[in-house]
């Protein structure tokens, strides 16, 4: 009994070191910024720093930038991820130096890459354009979905697509009707993973992007200004950008968790 009061006393410290900071980040979203830094929990609620987020720094526009570069990457880099994981898992293609290359190529800081992709992106025009910032994320994060995929891959018995083509399938018709149904859930966990990496990135979304192309992360660092940084607008942009990551983990939390159970990320 002793025990069992003691796990979930710990599990409630947990979740307060966890849900604290965000909850007081949302505090500070609501009150003037001349309070941001007070100890009261309330002491004014107001929604001015969110109104002026829109109104004065056109937050929407960077978040609706976030969103289609986040979407889309996602969107590009998931069959390229799923047929690589599955060349990898299944046909062994490149032998251990491709799936240590594969591996490697996340050891690499993104700012080793951020000089050459600038180059190469100044010359072809993609600088400034979301465009270009949903090729290099979806470059940035096939490696690292196609070694989670391909994990899932391998868990997958050989002998159902064995049987399916037994029964007069192609080799693509059992991995279309056999091998991706039963991988969905790993997909989808590697899907949201994806989208979190491209929401979150910050590096080339500053280097490459402009005005017009800015998302979430480079609009709030965008928020210190010679005065200071503008706490409460910050937090008010801060807790915009958590809600997408939180809705999307809410309605896919099945299959997330179901994914994370086996594979390569467990």
């Amino acid at each position: 009994m002793m025990r069992r009061v003691l796990s979930h006393l710990g599990l409630i410290l947990a979740c307060l070191i966890v849900l604290l900071p965000i909850l007081w980040v949302f505090r500070t979203s609501l009150v003037p910024e001349h309070a941001s830094y007070s100890r009261e929990v309330f002491p004014a609620v107001t929604l001015d720093n969110y109104r002026a987020l829109f109104a004065e720094k056109n937050f929407g526009r960077n978040y609706m930038n976030s969103l289609i570069v986040a979407l889309l990457s996602v969107v590009l880099t998931m069959p390229l991820a799923a047929m690589t994981g599955y060349a990898f898992a299944r046909f062994r293609t490149g032998g251990r130096f491709a799936r240590f290359a594969t591996l490697a190529s996340q050891m690499l800081p993104p700012v080793a890459l951020a000089l050459p992709v600038f180059m190469l992106y100044r010359v072809a025009g993609l600088t400034n354009s979301l465009t270009g910032l949903v090729l290099v994320y979806s470059a940035i994060n096939l490696p690292f979905l196609t070694w989670i995929l391909m994990g899932f891959f391998e868990s997958i018995p050989e002998d159902l697509e064995g049987a399916a083509m037994t029964d007069g399938a192609t080799r693509w018709g059992a991995f279309w009707r056999v091998v991706l149904p039963v991988a969905a859930p790993g997909i989808m966990a590697a899907a949201v993973l994806g989208f979190i990496l491209s929401w979150n990135e910050f590096l080339f979304a500053l280097i490459l992007g402009g005005s017009k192309t800015a998302t979430v992360p480079v609009a709030l660092a965008a928020l210190q200004t010679s005065n200071g940084v503008q706490i409460s607008q910050v937090s008010a942009g801060v807790s915009l950008a958590i809600l997408p990551l939180l809705i999307a983990v809410r309605f896919i939390q099945k299959y997330l968790v179901q994914g994370l159970s086996f594979g390569s990320v467990k």
